[in-house]
């Protein structure tokens, strides 16, 4: 089967649950028959929702992905604990959860809201000492893990039922649900675990968006569900070159518009944006040369939904 090493923008993958992250990569490939894919932000197996899939030129703005917002909204079941804080792991701790109740629960909601510190699970990707942590839990091996900040900007408590609780999460990322099931069960005094988990959003991606894998392969046009590749990026500010600028940029060099500077921050980044809606890449701005520099440019420019008008 050939590739198609031309189509480039993102898929918004609905990943159901039991399969992993790059089994969903794996669909997308076969569809598209794409050789360059790459998934924005892990997803458990256990977890289900929106993946974005990077093709092509799109893939050099998966960090952007990576790096933004996302929603989750978890299962938490109290009276038990486990060695991987989800569903998957073995029993660590029980409690009974007959006291809970949801004013107790949301009691202790704001202690995990804004910039807090949360220490990641062993069963996870962090490195200690270059060894990922999920090597070392599955050798045996437990090492302390330094607390990491992260940002929750909500935090709310959905449903209970007892004693499940469904708790909705916008956070940056770094957050780990699995943490805040465990975390929970501790500020609450009855052990927790995370047994079900959706993320409905990544940045400007919503499960709206999204399409199963088998959707996907069932669909007559599966080019039709290509989102461009500035689609992940349509949250940042926008710049409008003109033809001399879009010249420079395109070779690399820096490039002076008076008319932006003024309300740029010193290395704030932008989409670039060419006559007739092309989408070139993304420059950031030097307050100290008032220029803006190439940071991530497309090999060649796409013609986008998302340009500015002008």
């Amino acid at each position: 089967m050939s590739e198609r090493p031309e189509a480039h923008g993102v898929i918004v993958v609905n990943k159901p649950r039991e399969i992993t992250s790059m089994d969903a990569v794996r669909a997308v490939r076969r569809v598209t028959r794409v050789k360059r894919v790459g998934h924005a932000g892990t997803l458990d197996p256990i977890a289900e929702g929106v993946l974005p899939v990077c093709l092509g030129q799109a893939t050099r703005y998966m960090d952007y992905l990576v790096d933004s917002g996302k929603t989750y909204l978890g299962e938490i079941t109290f009276g038990t604990a486990t060695d991987t804080y989800d569903a998957s792991g073995s029993e660590t701790a029980s409690g009974d959860p007959a006291a809970l109740s949801r004013e107790r629960i949301e009691a202790q909601l704001p202690a995990f809201s804004g910039v807090v510190m949360q220490r990641p699970p062993m069963y996870s990707a962090v490195k200690h000492e270059g060894k990922r942590l999920y090597d070392l839990a599955r050798a045996g091996v437990e090492v302390e893990r330094e607390p990491r900040e992260v940002v929750v900007h909500r935090i709310a408590l959905r449903e209970w039922s007892p004693p499940k609780a469904a708790i909705e999460v916008d956070c940056g990322k770094g957050f780990y649900m699995r943490g805040l099931a465990h975390d929970l069960g501790a500020a609450v005094g009855c052990p927790a675990h995370l047994s079900a988990l959706t993320r409905s959003r990544v940045g400007p991606f919503t499960l709206d968006d999204a399409i199963t894998p088998a959707e996907l392969e069932a669909e007559e046009d599966w080019e039709a569900r290509l989102e461009p590749p500035d689609a992940a990026l349509r949250r940042m500010d926008a710049l409008l070159l003109p033809p001399a600028a879009e010249r420079h940029v395109r070779n690399g060099q820096a490039v002076t518009l008076p008319a932006m500077a003024p309300y740029a921050k010193h290395l704030e980044v932008r989409r670039a944006y060419a006559e007739g809606g092309r989408f070139l890449g993304v420059v950031r701005f030097n307050r100290a040369e008032s220029s803006w520099q190439p940071e991530k440019m497309l090999a060649r420019p796409i013609v986008s939904r998302y340009a500015p008008e002008g």
